[in-house]
């Protein structure tokens, strides 16, 4: 398990109000698993959905599990706003980072949501969260949930 990020998930977005909106957010989709398992897309995952540096069959605690957490929030919200360019607001921040938890930097930053962004279309860059529902080539119910929850999220700029 590597460290967690030399920078608090609060620090780098910017509020507290943030970060614990997404210490409840994420693990409210993600859930968590003591050990090792394949996720719906066969990827292999622990804990609150982490996957980096996964070993199949090793069992976690709770407390190795709340660091990954804070790490690989800490770390994707970093990935997410170096893909952006401007202001978002507090509900973009939670949204886009639960959302790039979920499906990574790299679909982040390739995405309509941070296009819109960039263009200052809050509402649009919000709505197309909502087009991230697949695995493979089939709908998710759990995805549609997730991301209505992250739309509201990203426009309401809370939870709620």
């Amino acid at each position: 398990m590597k460290k967690p990020s030399n920078k608090s998930l609060a620090v780098i977005l910017g509020s507290t109000t943030a970060a614990m909106a997404l210490l409840a957010i994420t693990p409210r989709f993600e859930g968590t698993v003591l050990k090792t398992y394949a996720d719906i897309g066969g990827v292999l995952s622990y804990c609150t959905g982490a996957t980096e540096d996964a070993q199949w069959g090793k069992t976690y605690t709770p407390e190795e599990c709340k660091k990954q957490l804070d790490y690989d929030l800490a770390r994707h919200a970093e990935g997410m706003l170096n893909c952006i360019h401007v202001e978002l607001t507090e509900g973009q921040k939670i949204a886009f980072t639960d959302f790039t938890f979920n499906a990574g930097v790299s679909a982040f930053c390739s995405s309509t949501m941070a296009r819109k962004a960039n263009l200052v279309d809050v509402m649009g860059s919000c709505a197309a969260l909502t087009m991230w529902v697949k695995v493979g080539n089939k709908v998710v119910n759990g995805l549609v949930k997730r991301r209505e929850a992250e739309r509201r999220i990203c426009i309401q700029g809370s939870i709620k």
